[in-house]
Order: C-alpha cells, then structure tokens, then sequence
C-alpha cells in the first residue's frame, strides 16, 4: 500500500516536444508522463507522428524542441556515444523491422544485447528467456531459419535481455490475425512485469484499445463512441 503523499516514479517524460523535418513540416508531440511498471498505448493513424514519437523516446531522434527524461535523465544532454550506451542499458527496443544479426545464432544475438551495452553476458537470463518464451529448441539457430513468429520471441526476448525500465514497441501486431495478436500482446505485458518495466507500445491497430487501461491518442483518432478524441488527449475505459 503506498503511503500518503507519496508519489510514483515517473519514468518517461516529454514535455514541450516539437520536430521540424523541413520549414513545411513540423510534428508537435503530446506531453507524456508514464510511471514506473505502467503499460501504455499510443495509437494513431499513419501520419500522425507515431514513429517520430517513438523514436524520440528512445534517444534516436533529437527533437527540435522539449525535453525528454528517462527515469530522471535527460537524454539529450547527453552526448551521443553516452545516450547509445544508456539506451542499450535502460531501453528495450521492438521494432516492425528485427534487425537481429543473421550471422550469429539466437543465444549470441541475446548475449550481444549484453555486450554492446557494457553489461555481463548473463547466459542463464539468456538460456531463461530462450525457454520462457518457447524458442528453447531455436537457441542455436541463425535467425534467418526461424519462422516470423519465432524471430518476433527472440526480438522480444532481446529487448527485455538486460531487465530495462522502459520497453518500446512499435507495432508489433500489425500484420497479426486475432489469436496471434492475443498472444504478442500477452508476451509483451508478461515480459514487462517480470522484467519490472514500463511498457509503451506504438500502433495504429485499435484491437489494442481494451489491453491497455492507459491511451493516448494522436490525430483526433476516433473513440469507442465514434466521437473523435482531441488530440494527444488520455483517454480510460
């Protein structure tokens, strides 16, 4: 039970965020602040600035404008080669591209994740995830003989190898019929927590809409009730 006038560690903040591609285009971000083991949802449609967005969060794409804080630190004060080690630390990425290393088995793409962020190489946490998430029998194969699922898990198992605060997926069940999208979806919430993570997941499939009791809308994304929705508004079942 939380003591009175306590609060709850935010661990991702933006504020006041703005991207200019070019003079003609420019993205205005909304204001975010998610706590510490909170699961959100950022849906939009194409065009919305859902990928500026995501990348921003995860210390790839400087804004022109704002500020952004990873569990108290601003990431963009930071020097390039400190924020790169800072992210492969604090921040696991799931992108709709997996980039896993074709060359190297599944076990060695996990291990790397480790070694390319200064950390020990825990093959047990390694031989864990491999078993957790049912690529057991795949851990000494190269990623280019997995099925898309399987290189879904061993992406997802990457992106949680070094227990991160913040977890960031970019659509990861858009090309997923209803019962797969189910079990992405459980695999990510279930990896979050018992990593002790925050979860935002960036997307335009609204199937997502009733897994996540914290949403943020972007372009004026119609509501349940068909009424749109202001935008970067929070919205709550």
């Amino acid at each position: 039970m939380k003591q009175a006038g306590m609060k709850e560690e935010v661990v991702l903040s933006l504020r006041n965020a703005v991207h200019r591609y070019d003079v003609n285009t420019e993205v205005i971000l909304p204001d975010l602040a998610v706590k510490k083991g909170e699961h959100r949802l950022i849906l939009g449609q194409s065009g919305t600035g859902k990928s500026t967005l995501l990348h921003i969060l995860a210390g790839i794409l400087k804004p022109t404008e704002g500020m952004l804080e990873i569990s108290g630190t601003d990431l963009y004060a930071m020097k390039e080669a400190d924020r790169d080690e800072f992210r492969g630390r604090h921040i696991g990425l799931i992108f709709q591209q997996m980039h896993l290393i074709d060359s190297i088995s599944v076990m060695e793409n996990l291990l790397l994740a480790a070694m390319m962020a200064g950390m020990e190489q825990d093959k047990d946490r390694a031989e864990k995830l491999c078993r957790h998430l049912d690529i057991w029998e795949k851990r000494h194969s190269l990623p280019e003989t997995l099925s898309q699922g399987q290189k879904q898990r061993v992406s997802i198992a990457r992106a949680v190898m070094n227990r991160p605060s913040l977890i960031l997926a970019d659509e990861p069940t858009s090309s997923l019929d209803d019962v797969r999208t189910e079990q992405v979806i459980a695999m990510l919430t279930e990896q979050a927590a018992e990593a002790g993570a925050t979860l935002v997941i960036s997307t335009h499939d609204r199937r997502l809409m009733n897994h996540f009791e914290h949403r943020t809308l972007l372009g004026g994304n119609p509501g349940q009730d068909g009424k749109p929705e202001q935008d970067g508004k929070e919205v709550h079942p």
